[in-house]
């Protein structure tokens, strides 16, 4: 296989990061790809208002296709067209058509292309194949050359594996550091602790701990939220809500609080070595973070030196009580330290690169 790929990408969106935490992934990824030489066409539905809400117009390292979310003709009409790539990947959670591409992907590709299933959420979905026996994708994994992940270390990898998958990889979450870097404070930001995430059913009930139960202790501090759907959501007094905070705005939102919360959501948190975007960007600003506890965070940052560890809202705010803007700034300029060294998109690319130009020697050969 040519070290140079026409790559076909089934997402969310690369265009938009309304409802879609996965945007900054994607487009980390991709654009790493592409300055190694490859040819990206990222495909995305006209879905959830996502196109009324671009943060990103069309890029010059990716051809991005919109298709229509109202019947399957135009989809059918971007299968055929990515029929001709090299490698066909579906990633989970398009949010229209996933069961029809998840079914078609395997079939459209040539002889010599590889296609790839591309878990931005694995633990979700292992979760779905383990109770429920009847669903699909019990079959169409088997069909896959290559599943790739979002994270999950070996408890993913090994899961998928008794699914059928041929081979599981996981493809961390990482830093592109053009696009998240130390930025001027915004006065619209200022606060104790912040926290960015959409409400979602397994991520509820651990902000409501993590969070909203740290701001009921630490009552002199100031908490900020961001992130679609809270709005009905009660609230304690010190806590403001922002609502939707785009791509172009993350960075002083992680630059200007004293410190920045991330909080998993329930099923990655179960499964670990699964750090979200937020860690990088948080990090890669040079913000001070703290984080619920999970298995394998040590991987990514050193607890106490790099990032500090809760297991509760309680800590969180002992660790908010304690923790002074000297400390803060220490703990962030050694947490961007080492993802510039060890977790960028950059690195990250050349590990995909490498196994789609090896031909993931991996698969059927052990």
């Amino acid at each position: 296989m040519s070290d140079s790929l026409n790559i076909a990408f089934f997402g969310s969106s690369l265009l938009s990061s309304y409802w879609n935490g996965a945007a900054t992934y994607y487009r980390g990824i991709i654009r790493a790809l592409h300055s190694l030489g490859h040819r990206i066409t990222f495909y995305e539905p006209d879905a959830f208002d996502r196109q009324k809400h671009k943060d990103m117009e069309e890029p010059e390292w990716a051809s991005v296709k919109v298709y229509s979310a109202e019947g399957s003709a135009e989809v059918y009409r971007a299968l055929e067209s990515a029929r001709r790539s090299d490698v066909i990947v579906k990633a989970s959670g398009v949010g229209v058509f996933d069961e029809l591409l998840e079914r078609e992907i395997p079939a459209i590709g040539r002889n010599d292309a590889t296609t790839i299933f591309w878990d931005v959420d694995a633990p979700a979905t292992l979760d779905r194949l383990s109770e429920d026996p009847s669903d699909p994708f019990h079959s169409f994994v088997k069909r896959y050359d290559l599943v790739l992940t979002y994270g999950g270390g070996e408890p993913v990898t090994r899961a998928y594996k008794q699914a059928g998958a041929r081979e599981c990889i996981p493809i961390y979450n990482a830093l592109d550091p053009e696009t998240h870097h130390p930025a001027p404070p915004l006065a619209e930001f200022a606060s104790g602790l912040c926290f960015l995430g959409n409400r979602l059913p397994d991520r509820e009930a651990r902000v409501e701990d993590f969070f909203f139960r740290a701001a009921n202790l630490a009552y002199d501090e100031t908490f900020l939220l961001g992130g679609n759907g809270w709005g009905d959501k009660p609230m304690p007094p010190n806590v403001r809500y922002v609502g939707h905070v785009g791509t172009a705005q993350h960075n002083a939102f992680n630059c200007t609080p004293k410190a920045v919360l991330n909080i998993s959501r329930e099923s990655m948190a179960r499964y670990g070595f699964s750090p979200a975007t937020r860690v990088f960007e948080a990090a890669g600003a040079g913000a001070c973070l703290i984080t619920d506890e999970w298995e394998g965070i040590p991987l990514f940052l050193e607890p106490g030196s790099e990032v500090l560890v809760a297991r509760d809202g309680s800590e969180v705010a002992d660790h908010l009580r304690r923790l002074s803007p000297q400390r803060a700034a220490e703990i962030g300029q050694a947490a961007m330290r080492r993802v510039l060294a060890e977790h960028t998109y950059e690195q990250r690319a050349r590990q995909v690169h490498g196994i789609l130009t090896g031909r993931f020697s991996a698969v059927g050969g052990q």
